[in-house]
């Protein structure tokens, strides 16, 4: 695997999420094309458990993590091109990534969008320049429209819960919030649910459909009561509109995911990506229950980063 920034970079998604568990079964074991090597992991933004679980998947897998926090630990980079760098941007992103890819054998890089301009968000600019100007493995540790680490653990807890042989009905449910959040979460749940054996619902107040390429053959209905009749699993998460983009258009309170919301499902796992604001997105008694998933999915992005670093490492251009 030359890059991990979606689904679409694996080759076999059913593999991954075998190498995921089979890592959570085994965990420390280095392999001799992860022993030794050195991993930047390079934040543009604000991060709990992407940050800690990758730093502990590398050391499981005797691999060194070097975390960079630009901005605060680094020289604000400049990543238009043709520009007179004359205002408060020290160095450009090519030279930047390109010392990083002398320095490392792989690159995790986060990234969040602006939220104000469409476009330049999908382009993805941070995320695509590393991958253009380092030269060597690069994973997302979440991008401005995707987080591909995050969905492998969702997925991964979801085999994990559902044995048997029908089709799991899973919900992803929309809930309010106190300000506009990315739809990078929902877009890559989307994505990776897609590539197993599931049946998939997306719930959400008219205006919070997806972007488009996610839309396609996906189920959506603005009633939430309706959505989760029957569901097995329920993913809660807010994010702000594609349509008009980045804005705040509903904040109903009844969208929180609650106790009554649960006795509609067919005592479904509840999941959350965390961080997650009680009582807002999900009522306490749900979050503080036993169907309550959150945890465990925090806990499986350590075995998630150990298969997607253990396969990029693999094809790294320093074996």
């Amino acid at each position: 695997m030359k890059h991990f920034t979606s689904v679409h970079d694996v080759p076999d998604v059913e593999t991954l999420i075998h190498d995921a568990l089979h890592w959570k079964a085994n965990g420390r074991s280095p392999k001799p094309w992860t022993k030794h090597k050195k991993v930047g992991l390079i934040f543009f933004n604000p991060s709990l458990r992407t940050r800690l679980s990758a730093q502990i998947a590398l050391q499981n897998l005797g691999a060194e993590p070097i975390v960079l926090n630009i901005g605060r630990e680094g020289w604000a980079l400049e990543n238009k091109e043709g520009v007179i760098m004359d205002g408060d941007k020290a160095e450009h992103i090519k030279e930047a990534a390109g010392v990083m890819g002398a320095y490392f054998d792989v690159l995790g890089i986060r990234s969040f969008p602006g939220l104000e301009d469409k476009e330049e968000d999908a382009r993805d600019d941070i995320l695509q320049a590393f991958i253009k100007y380092a030269h060597i493995p690069v994973v997302s540790l979440e991008s401005t429209t995707l987080h591909p680490l995050q969905s492998l653990a969702d997925v991964m807890t979801i085999r994990e819960h559902w044995q048997q042989e029908r089709k799991p009905k899973i919900v992803l449910s929309w809930a309010p919030h106190v300000k506009p959040l990315p739809q990078a979460v929902p877009n890559s749940f989307v994505e990776w649910v897609k590539a197993i054996d599931a049946d998939l619902t997306l719930t959400c107040p008219t205006g919070y459909e997806l972007a488009p390429p996610h839309m396609d053959g996906l189920q959506v209905s603005h009633n939430q009561q309706e959505a989760l009749e029957g569901a097995d699993f329920v993913y809660v998460k807010n994010w702000s509109s594609f349509q008009n983009y980045g804005e705040v258009l509903c904040k109903d309170p009844t969208w929180t995911f609650s106790q009554k919301h649960w006795e509609i499902t067919n005592k479904a796992k509840v999941m959350h990506c965390l961080p997650v604001r009680r009582g807002l997105v999900i009522a306490d008694e749900v979050l503080d229950g036993n169907h309550a998933l959150h945890l465990q999915q925090a806990a499986n992005r350590i075995p998630a980063a150990q298969a997607v670093f253990s396969a990029c490492l693999k094809t790294s251009n320093h074996e």
